[in-house]
């Protein structure tokens, strides 16, 4: 059997289906304004939440980095963990109040290190069935047993860790803290308390919430008042809310030491660039002082989830920067997405597998760099084509 004889029929039904992916290329910088597949557009695609990717002071940083080798050259074990990146970590962990944090090339890199390197046979991997799709392939490397609970079910949660407590069974509790395709959180304060409860440890994945959520940006901790314990490791990504590139894992000493020792794709991959690392430390320190930026994309949520609610659109239950509007069909959510790309505003169609059958979707995403006159451009041209599509 060939390739072709394999997928050929595969990727036929998948475009049969509107399923089918395309990558759109962008030519200019990433900004709220930019040209993608040459047409110049309003971006409500992208997740730079505190509109930081473009930066001034960032590209600034850039120029002070001729000391520094484009990349690393090898493993952080090798000779690739260079100063920059260590006072990085240093600096991550010294914010979030962790022992340590261990940097990572990106975020799905992350979380297939984590769960493998951590969980043995017989212990159980508890996840929310919602979980960014990183955290699922990150538990099902893993020795461990995968067992699933319904979203935010919390007293599903509760049953699963009771038996596993009864039965003498290590569990490891994972959820993302802000979901990448609904944008609502995770009910973090009786997750914790359980793990607790129950002797169970907590990964949380906070890619969305890192930069956005709770005093400094620190994230969903923060943001609902918690302090997370020794039995907690918590991921962050960079490329989101930073405006840079990579990823990090934070937690005890202990815990980061094991994934030193343990986690395959932090021994065998090679590090980050340096000059990354660098401009990410520039900006950290914008992040910590972004209060002003957090709260103008919080007015900028509030302003476009009362204008989508005065116009009647299916809005899910987020108060986070991830706004999406449920249409359910494929098809309609590729031709509603077709429709705003025609109008000047770029929003991506989200379809199965990466959500469940019969939920495809709108997902816009709000950024502190978006003004209410973009936003209420977004507004109209929703506005009308929901009035074209129910005619």
């Amino acid at each position: 059997m060939s390739i072709k004889s394999r997928f050929q029929p595969l990727l036929e039904q998948r475009a049969k289906e509107h399923l089918y992916r395309r990558r759109p290329l962008a030519t200019t910088a990433q900004d709220t304004a930019m040209q993608i597949n040459g047409v110049q557009t309003i971006n409500f695609s992208s997740n730079d939440y505190l509109g930081l990717a473009n930066h001034p002071a960032l590209k600034n940083v850039l120029q002070e980095t001729g000391d520094l080798s484009v990349g690393s050259g090898a493993a952080h074990l090798v000779t690739g963990h260079h100063l920059e990146h260590h006072l990085l970590e240093d600096e991550l962990a010294d914010w979030l109040g962790f022992d340590r944090a261990l940097l990572f090339s990106t975020g799905y890199m992350a979380n297939l290190a984590v769960q493998p390197a951590l969980m043995q046979k017989g212990d159980w991997i508890v996840s929310d069935k919602l979980n960014h799709a990183s955290l699922l392939d990150g538990a099902q490397l893993s020795s461990a047993e995968l067992k699933r609970y319904a979203h935010n079910d919390m007293d599903a949660l509760e049953k699963r860790l009771k038996q596993a407590h009864k039965d003498n069974i290590q569990c490891l509790v994972v959820t993302d803290g802000v979901f990448s395709m609904d944008g609502d959180l995770a009910n973090l304060p009786a997750i914790q308390k359980l793990a607790q409860k129950y002797d169970a440890w907590l990964l949380v994945d906070d890619a969305h919430g890192i930069g956005v959520m709770g005093s400094q940006g620190k994230g969903c901790f923060e943001y609902f008042g918690l302090q997370a314990d020794e039995n907690t490791i918590l991921m962050g990504t960079l490329g989101k809310a930073f405006g840079t590139s990579g990823a990090f894992v934070a937690g005890s000493e202990v815990a980061i030491e094991a994934l030193i020792q343990f986690a395959r794709p932090y021994i065998y991959t090679t590090a980050m660039s340096p000059v990354n690392a660098k401009v990410t430390r520039a900006a950290l320190k914008l992040v910590k002082d972004a209060d002003v930026r957090r709260q103008q994309l919080m007015d900028n949520i509030a302003f476009f989830r009362k204008g989508a609610e005065a116009i009647g659109l299916n809005l899910m239950p987020s108060e986070s920067a991830i706004q999406p509007i449920l249409l359910g069909d494929s098809e309609v959510a590729i031709a509603w997405s077709d429709a705003l790309k025609q109008s000047g505003c770029w929003v991506s169609a989200i379809r199965p597998p990466t959500v469940p059958k019969d939920t495809a979707r709108l997902r816009i995403t709000l950024s502190a760099s978006h003004t209410h006159a973009q936003i209420q451009q977004l507004l109209e041209a929703l506005a009308a084509i929901q009035a074209k599509s129910s005619t």
